[in-house]
C-alpha cells in the first residue's frame, strides 16, 4: 500500500482576519502553529511516516509542513517546493476582507469567485505591492505563468502538470508522501483524484491542518480516501470554510 497525505495549511493571520489571501505571504497565526502540531502529532499517533515531502513558495503552507515534520520526528526528510502548488491567485481581492466583500458584492457573488470552477475575479493591479511580479520568489518564474487573477479552473491548470509529472510518479519510488498547500490548490488535486465534476467541485471544503489520506495499490490505483479526524469536528471545520465568504 501507497500513501499520499494532503494537509492544507494551519490557519493564516489572514484566515484569522476573514481575507482573501491567495499569492499574498501571510504567516500562520499562533493557532495556526498549534493547528500545524497538532496535525503532526495525529499522523505520528497513527503510525504514519513519510520519506519525501512536497509544499509551495507561501511561508504558511511551508512552516505547516516545517512544525508537521517536527512534531513527527521527520525534520530531515527531503522537502521540495514549487510555486505551482500556490494557493488560487484571488485578484483583486487579495487582502478583502470575505464578509464585507459579501455585503457590498452579495454572497453568491463571492462564493462564485471563491468556489465556483471558471469564474474568476479581476485582476490585482500591476502596482500592487503584493503583485507576484515584484516578488523574488518568482523570478525564475515566466512572466506568462504568474497569474494576476485565476478561477479554479486556471489553479488546477497550473497544478496538475506538477502533481502529474513530479508528485505522483514519486508513489513509485517511496510508500509515503505528505503535501502541504492550500485550499484551492488542494481542491484541484482532489477534484482530479476523485473525479469530481465542475459543478459539483463548488461544494468540497478543505479545513485546515487536517490530515487528508489517499490510499494506492502497488499499480497506483486508488483504493479509498479518509481523514484523520473526529468526524464532528471535521464537519465543524467543514462548516467554517464554507461559511467564510458569507456576509455578517
Amino acid at each position: 500500500m501507497k500513501r499520499i497525505v494532503l494537509i492544507r495549511h494551519g490557519e493564516s493571520q489572514w484566515n484569522k482576519e476573514n481575507r482573501f489571501t491567495g499569492w499574498t505571504n501571510v504567516d500562520l497565526s499562533e493557532k495556526g502553529v498549534q493547528e500545524a502540531f497538532e496535525a503532526g502529532k495525529t499522523l505520528k499517533a497513527a503510525g504514519f511516516t513519510f520519506e519525501i515531502a512536497y509544499t509551495s513558495y507561501l511561508k504558511r503552507a511551508v512552516k505547516t509542513l516545517n512544525n508537521v515534520l517536527d512534531a513527527m520526528d521527520l525534520d530531515w526528510i527531503p522537502v521540495k517546493k514549487s510555486w505551482r502548488l500556490n494557493e488560487k491567485h484571488y485578484g483583486m481581492l487579495q487582502g478583502l476582507n470575505k464578509a464585507e466583500t459579501a455585503q457590498k458584492y452579495g454572497d453568491e457573488q463571492v462564493k462564485i469567485w471563491r468556489r465556483s470552477f471558471d469564474v474568476a475575479p479581476g485582476n490585482l493591479p500591476e502596482d500592487d505591492p503584493n503583485s507576484a511580479t515584484r516578488d523574488p520568489r518568482y523570478a525564475l518564474v515566466p512572466d506568462q505563468y504568474i497569474p494576476r487573477t485565476e478561477a479554479l479552473k486556471q489553479c488546477i491548470e497550473r497544478v496538475m502538470p506538477y502533481w502529474e509529472c513530479e508528485i505522483f510518479p514519486s508513489l513509485k519510488e517511496h510508500d509515503n508522501i505528505v503535501v502541504v498547500a492550500h485550499g484551492n490548490s488542494l481542491r484541484g488535486v482532489v477534484k482530479h483524484l476523485k473525479g469530481i465534476s465542475d459543478a459539483d467541485i463548488v461544494g468540497l471544503n478543505i479545513p485546515t491542518a487536517t490530515p487528508y489520506v489517499f490510499e494506492f495499490d502497488d499499480d497506483l490505483n486508488m483504493v479509498r480516501d479518509y481523514y484523520l479526524a473526529d468526524p464532528e469536528e471535521l464537519r465543524r471545520k467543514q462548516e467554517a470554510v464554507a461559511n467564510q465568504g458569507k456576509a455578517k
